[in-house]
């Protein structure tokens, strides 16, 4: 329980002896693997075969509708008109179009006014006209639409108003206001940022969040340590609890404590005062050694291990377990396993802004297709491990005006920091993923969805989720980017079994840490017991009342809803059956880990 087996998981196979023509391939495949990474390294890990495919679907399929290129000529024309008609008024009369909800940049008096006001008529036109060109073309593919629209954004974004100096009023009048101070103090920003990057370390500001003295403060102890994990047990802050511990399982893409963040926000804090005892799985942060690492490692020496020990230390007690983002795929995996082999350790099952059906991912998937995955594998395999910087891109790209423009804006063209918070130091602490393991996510459950289908083989049989009959707790965000809530809502289809899901306001990070008392939170909230009709999620969202506040509590209440209401002394801290002293103070050793 202590060893993971770099080379090999623990369930795989003895391989076969090579065979001469085996070894000739795989000689010529990693010539092909080294040209891949070299050229993921020059385009930042975007395949530009993926690129060029989607754009070929695209323009081949316009170009062979006459009806939808003449209906976007009409609407460009109607679309000229409308803004001349605008222009020539002096800006009297009213706006043509107004920017999408979400999409702040023209906010603000100033940009109501001449000429700004015509710049952005001008730019949302024609963004608007994009739209209509890359959507809605007959005969193109899902995916490569959704492609081209994406890149098509990307550069739109590029000459939006918004983001030149000589065009954005409140940059104009930040650099009168202080003879032009701002572009001088914003380029030493520039500077300063582009240092700290290059050396690798992280923004300005994150330094004053460091865990364990700023977040990740929660009491605690170290009761369990293998190559992949270490498992902390938090200290009880009421005299007796509820007798079934709960284990977290946050996602390893990245640090653990992002549901133990400064004492006001943290998710693990809060349960401990209502009674809960608490274990949360700390991640080991991996390295080129790691890279043989797989799923199933993931799984047993991650989850199970951690099932053990909870187990050994609160012995003939049920467990609540949790599942954060990737962490609630894994637990989702690992349930269904115990299922199918009767393993009734656990007493209900919670999943945060996890999926476990992959056919409608959101927009993530814009960067996973077959070409994008043999891309990534590439650069994978030649450094043993996906880098952070690489998935840090990604998905800001797939939020550029928030992560990208928004912050080039206020640091560079105003001249001032965006202050830092706890949740985007925590966004900045990033993580490794390792070779194999990735690649296995990847393929099997985005690109195959292998779990969904019922085809994910565990220990050489499926892990099918209709196996699980234990209550299941479900959120999703309303602006998850990473697991749109309609996919995370799809738990209803795989299971048969008592299930409530919670869609609440925010996004796949700020819409969990949703504490009590936190301005303009609102959630929805409905069951679904064993005997219910299902509801597709429109109709759902019809029937659930919206309903102020955090989903915390109405959470805290289900979990002791579904324990015993036996309370009993807390479990004492130890790494052992034997009652042995725990290892370390939490947060532990692997959350600092570089």
């Amino acid at each position: 329980m202590n060893f993971i087996n770099q080379g090999q998981s623990p369930t795989s196979s003895i391989p076969h002896e090579k065979t001469a023509e085996d070894q000739s391939a795989e000689s010529y495949r990693t010539i092909d693997r080294m040209q891949e990474a070299m050229l993921g390294s020059l385009t930042g890990g975007l395949s530009p075969a993926a690129l060029a495919l989607a754009f070929c679907d695209w323009s081949i399929h316009l170009a062979a509708a006459p009806g939808k290129r003449m209906e976007l000529a009409e609407k460009g024309v109607r679309k000229a008109t409308r803004f001349g008609e605008h222009v020539m008024s002096g800006g009297s009369a009213p706006s043509v179009i107004a920017p999408l909800p979400g999409d702040h940049r023209f906010d603000g008096d100033d940009w109501s006014k001449q000429p700004y006001a015509a710049m952005t008529q001008a730019f949302l036109l024609t963004q608007q006209w994009w739209h209509n060109a890359t959507h809605a073309v007959p005969g193109v593919s899902p995916h490569s639409e959704d492609v081209i629209s994406f890149a098509t954004r990307q550069i739109l974004d590029v000459f939006s108003p918004s983001n030149n100096p000589l065009t954005n009023p409140k940059v104009i009048d930040r650099t009168i206001e202080t003879g032009g101070r701002n572009l001088v103090e914003g380029f030493q920003n520039y500077v300063t940022d582009v240092v700290r990057q290059t050396a690798g370390d992280r923004p300005v500001g994150a330094e004053a969040f460091v865990p364990g003295r700023d977040v990740a403060v929660t009491p605690g102890k170290v009761v369990f340590r293998n190559h992949l994990i270490e498992l902390i047990q938090y200290s009880p802050q009421t005299e007796d609890v509820l007798a079934e511990p709960v284990l977290i399982v946050p996602a390893w893409i990245m640090k653990f404590y992002i549901l133990d963040l400064s004492p006001e926000n943290s998710l693990v804090r809060y349960l401990v005062r209502r009674g809960h005892t608490v274990f949360c799985i700390s991640w080991r942060n991996p390295d080129e050694e790691d890279r043989d690492l797989t799923m199933d490692d993931y799984r047993q020496s991650g989850v199970m291990s951690a099932i053990d020990a909870v187990s050994a230390i609160a012995p003939e007690r049920k467990i609540h377990a949790v599942g954060y983002c990737l962490g609630g795929t894994l637990l989702s995996i690992a349930a269904a396993a115990m299922a199918r082999t009767r393993d009734n350790r656990l007493a209900s099952m919670t999943l945060l802004a996890a999926q476990t059906d992959f056919t409608e991912p959101g927009e993530l998937a814009l960067f996973i297709d077959h070409s994008q995955m043999n891309l990534l594998e590439s650069m994978m395999w030649d450094k043993g491990y996906l880098s952070a910087d690489q998935m840090a891109g990604a998905f800001q790209l797939l939020r550029s005006n928030d992560l990208i423009w928004s912050h080039l804006v206020q640091d560079y063209l105003m001249g001032e920091r965006t202050p830092m918070i706890d949740l985007m130091a925590w966004n900045s602490d990033t993580t490794r993923m390792p070779y194999r393991m990735h690649a296995e996510y990847l393929e099997k459950l985005y690109i195959n969805n292998e779990l969904a289908g019922g085809h994910f083989m565990v220990d050489g049989r499926p892990a099918a989720m209709e196996n699980i009959r234990l209550p299941i707790f479900t959120v999703g965000t309303e602006r998850d980017h990473v697991a749109p809530w309609r996919s995370v809502y799809k738990i209803h289809m795989l299971t048969d079994t008592d299930t409530t899901f919670v869609l609440t306001s925010g996004g796949h990070n700020a819409g969990i840490v949703s504490e009590p008392g936190h301005p303009h939170r609102h959630y929805r909230i409905v069951r679904k017991g064993v005997d219910d009709p299902l509801l597709g999620p429109e109709e759902w969202l019809v029937c659930a009342p919206s309903q102020d506040g955090s989903w915390w509590e109405a959470w805290s209440d289900w979990l002791a809803q579904h324990s015993s209401s036996e309370r009993v002394s807390p479990p004492q801290p130890s790494s052992g059956p034997e009652g042995s002293a725990p290892l370390d103070d939490a947060p532990g050793a692997y959350v600092f880990q570089q």
